[in-house]
């Protein structure tokens, strides 16, 4: 399976930051990415932390696509520039960001752009809690372990909750 991580904090053109992801997944289907499952939308704090800087709307879903994996994070990073995101500084607040999290069960590093699976993704309750809603049986290829398992050892800073009546 092929999953895809959505965050954002700020609010975009297309409303708050939920409304910006549920239209991120609809501008998707619309190029040909037909999904599977989604998560519900999680609420967390900025990582890492700062009182200053709003909490995130995080979601998951899972796709299948015939694009290959470096076509697919274009179509991600096309996608971010379209909703206004100016990647200004590490950590920066975000209208959208798309995360390719993994990509079946391969293994890639292709430079910066292009690594597989997400190389902090099993330190991100933002990533792993909606992983694990969608599949509870998920393993991370490389470190071999469940994201149950990932979860247990996530900082005790990291909460993250659904939000409730609030979908994708």
């Amino acid at each position: 399976m092929i999953y895809i991580a959505l965050g954002a904090n700020l609010p975009s053109q297309f409303g708050a930051p939920a409304q910006t992801l549920s239209r991120a997944v609809e501008v998707l289907v619309a190029r040909g990415v037909k999904v599977i499952q989604r998560s519900s939308v999680w609420l967390t704090a900025p990582v890492p932390f700062d009182p200053d800087v709003p909490d995130y709307h995080n979601a998951v879903i899972a796709v299948e696509t015939d694009l290959s994996a470096d076509d697919l994070l274009g179509l991600m990073l096309d996608i971010e520039a379209e909703f206004g995101r100016v990647r200004s500084y590490k950590n920066a607040p975000r209208l959208l960001d798309l995360d390719l999290i993994a990509y079946h069960d391969e293994v890639m590093k292709d430079g910066e752009r292009l690594i597989v699976p997400h190389p902090r993704m099993h330190e991100r309750s933002f990533v792993i809690s909606p992983l694990q809603e969608l599949s509870g049986k998920w393993t991370h290829p490389i470190l071999g372990q469940n994201i149950s398992v990932l979860i247990q050892k996530l900082p005790v800073n990291q909460e993250a909750k659904i939000l409730e009546g609030v979908s994708l």
